[in-house]
């Protein structure tokens, strides 16, 4: 079998990380970049070449887009046009119209569509999945800020940090969104810095989601309530710890005051979730393994970002 060429489009600062793991991996065929100066720097970091676009794609097997989300469609598209496998940095575009045609574009040839929702690669969510079993949310609270860095600023705080937690609340309520409500405000840069979203849904649960950008400090956090109690996560401090019904399944120490319940503790070690997600991405090329972070989900969390935004008025 003729070994794996993946190219990389755009390689900024997230761009050349990518270029840098397919590199490890011995798949790099090679990158580009809107600058020719950055193109040159990376390729020799990665002791690879810098290639036109055009070439680049000629040259590869599949290629990862990492440049602005304003060209995610277009180099996308050139990229799925040409019959290859395509890995979009998040979000997959920046209209629906535009994630639409893209799916269409990878559905016809049987292509390859992974978009970079890293967390659901992260050691953290995978924990939380495993310990939550059939619990079922009611209500969550998720907040993800961080001070201002001069970065991603070509889109809001909701495509840049918040749509991490969108993705993540779509996935955690198995049920239709039938209303947005945020607020939010441009404090650093020309778009919203930081939102406050609200997010209601068919089957009564509800969500809200914090997200700055110009924080004092960053603090990564999630908070589940349900009829099966409550489940709290500190993601920088890499714990997890639950209040809910005894079961012989579960080592959880009796809590005193509410007799049949009891608190339990989980950690994990975190591993190179970057790493992760591309590994998965060559697995769905070479093995035809199921995409983690499909078209579908992608333009699950889009469409809802765009909501967000749009109710910011």
């Amino acid at each position: 079998m003729q070994a794996l060429r993946i190219g990389v489009a755009g390689v900024g600062h997230f761009g050349r990380f990518h270029a840098l793991k397919l590199a490890k991996f011995g798949v790099l065929a090679g990158l580009a970049d809107a600058s020719a100066e950055r193109a040159a720097v990376v390729a020799a970091e990665c002791e690879s070449q810098a290639l036109p676009l055009a070439a680049l794609i000629e040259a590869s097997d599949a290629v990862v887009v990492a440049a602005p989300t304003a060209h995610h469609f277009a180099l996308a598209e050139q990229v799925l046009r040409a019959g290859r496998h395509v890995f979009i940095e998040k979000p997959i575009a920046a209209t629906l119209a535009e994630a639409d045609a893209l799916v269409a574009l990878a559905q016809a040839p049987g292509l390859v569509l992974q978009v970079g929702h890293i967390e659901r690669y992260s050691a953290a969510i995978q924990t939380l999945r495993r310990e939550m079993g059939g619990f079922a949310p009611r209500a969550l609270e998720a907040t993800r800020v961080a001070p201002f860095r001069p970065r991603s600023l070509d889109v809001s705080v909701v495509l840049d940090l918040m749509i991490h937690d969108i993705d993540l609340v779509l996935s955690l309520v198995d049920a239709p969104l039938v209303d947005v409500r945020a607020v939010g405000a441009r404090l650093a840069s020309g778009l919203p810095d930081y939102v406050v979203a609200q997010l209601r849904f068919e089957n009564g649960a509800q969500a809200q989601i914090t997200a700055s950008r110009v924080a004092v400090a960053m603090e990564r956090r999630l908070r589940l309530l349900g009829d099966g109690g409550e489940i709290r996560v500190d993601f920088l401090a890499r714990e997890l710890r639950a209040l809910r019904p005894l079961s012989p399944a579960r080592d959880a120490a009796a809590d005193e005051n509410m007799p049949g319940w009891g608190r339990d503790e989980a950690t994990w070690t975190e591993h190179d979730s970057l790493e992760a997600e591309l590994r998965a991405f060559i697995a769905s090329i070479q093995h035809a393994a199921p995409v983690e972070a499909n078209a579908a989900i992608a333009r699950a969390a889009l469409a809802t970002a765009l909501r967000i935004e749009a109710a910011l008025g």
